[in-house]
């Protein structure tokens, strides 16, 4: 991937957050370990928000990104993160690598509805 920053749907599928992005070969791909916990929270703001929102996310600082998790550590084939302003921890499944050549040290992410 030459791309810096990546943007993601995710929406409810079955009470699961999932996400599709056929770019990277993902189809339902699942948010689970504590992401789809961390998920909730920074969408408690967006009406309808299991119909779908969107996620921009890089590794890099970008105006308006809201959020920052921080790598913790190599947790089976994922990789664990941490909201500090949240004091949540999620995991985070090996199809962050169709994004990354490695784990980012840290994530930065925009939330916002889909307009």
């Amino acid at each position: 991937m030459n791309n810096s920053i990546f943007v993601i749907k995710p929406y409810r599928w079955n009470g699961r957050w999932v996400f599709d992005d056929p770019t990277v070969g993902l189809f339902m791909e699942p948010f689970v370990g504590g992401a789809d916990t961390m998920i909730d929270r920074a969408t408690a703001h967006i009406p309808n928000a299991a119909e779908g929102f969107l996620a921009i996310f890089s590794a890099n600082a970008f105006p308006d990104s809201q959020i920052v998790l921080e790598w913790r550590k190599v947790d089976g084939t994922g990789n664990t993160y941490r909201w500090p302003e949240m004091g949540l921890d999620g995991w985070l499944c090996p199809a962050l690598l169709r994004y990354f050549s490695e784990p980012p040290a840290k994530l930065f992410i925009q939330i916002e509805a889909i307009k």
